[in-house]
């Protein structure tokens, strides 16, 4: 598929091995002659959550890459930048490599695991913060969720590790698995606490949690695998000593949607970094 000669646009999906799982991302490895509206329309014509689109090459495996939903530009996407990393490990070799992305510098490492390739994002530095009750409240009113449907052992926080995301703990898998929200009344108290996705959570055991992500801000109903919520999501956890300082945490997103993915998120002793892993395969 391409739009014009300076813009092949690829297909990968980031999170699964299967064409049919995990988050589609559309991928531009040249689109330095590309404007900001010209990568908003391709954006917007695939209809994907994102579209990473790298506009220089500043290096050896260096890069500035932008992020686009069909909306508007988002300042970290961790899908995409997955889908990326594959694509340039497809052409180029596994390897390391780095982004410049609006919320900072994003290292990545691809390697070969068997037949699949295999990324590692490492994020900007982390926090966490807390949500306010009135936000708290309109957040769950959008969703049709009562208090009584939150776990209270996991608390409602804002965290950020490229992008802001509202953290909701469900206190059943029944109560993820019902998602059907005020689509307008959602977008408009995320783009007022300047959300990128909610971060949903049902925690199955120490360590593995399913996770859904409503991204009205982007003009889709739900993403299917979203990276820089799972890296807020490591910071969450660490942050309320929900997990060892030093975890391996999966999360299972996806599967309520009928495209299910797996995304790993590493925490290490003495980084405040979060690592986000996962597979992916080019669509078509």
């Amino acid at each position: 598929m391409t739009h014009d000669h300076r813009a092949e646009v690829l297909r990968y999906t980031a999170f699964s091995a299967d064409p049919a799982g995990g988050n589609p991302a559309g991928v531009i490895l040249d689109a330095a002659g590309l404007d900001e509206e010209r990568m908003l329309a391709i954006a917007a014509e695939l209809g994907y959550s994102e579209s990473a689109f790298l506009t220089e090459r500043t290096g050896e495996g260096a890069y500035t890459i932008r992020y686009f939903s069909p909306k508007a530009e988002v300042p970290f996407c961790g899908h995409a930048t997955v889908a990326t990393a594959l694509a340039l490990a497809e052409r180029d070799g596994p390897g390391a490599l780095e982004f410049t992305t609006p919320a900072g510098l994003v290292p990545v490492s691809v390697v070969r695991e068997g037949g699949t390739l295999r990324a590692t994002l490492t994020s900007v530095a982390p926090h966490v913060e807390e949500a306010a009750e009135a936000d708290l409240a309109e957040a769950l009113a959008a969703l049709d969720w009562a208090a009584a449907d939150l776990d209270p052992a996991l608390p409602p926080r804002i965290a950020y590790a490229g992008a802001r995301h509202l953290v909701l703990t469900a206190a059943t898998r029944e109560r993820l698995a019902d998602l059907d929200y005020d689509f307008a009344r959602l977008e408009a108290l995320m783009r007022r606490l300047d959300l990128t996705t909610l971060q949903l959570v049902w925690r199955e055991g120490p360590e593995v949690f399913h996770v859904r992500d409503p991204f009205p801000v982007g003009g889709v109903v739900e993403d299917p695998a979203t990276g820089a919520a799972a890296a807020a999501f490591g910071a969450y956890a660490r942050e309320l000593g929900l997990v060892p300082e030093a975890a391996v945490l999966t999360l299972h997103q996806g599967a309520d949607m009928g495209r299910p993915g797996t995304l790993t998120v590493e925490l290490r002793t003495g980084d405040v970094r979060v690592r986000v892993s996962g597979t992916g395969t080019r669509i078509g």
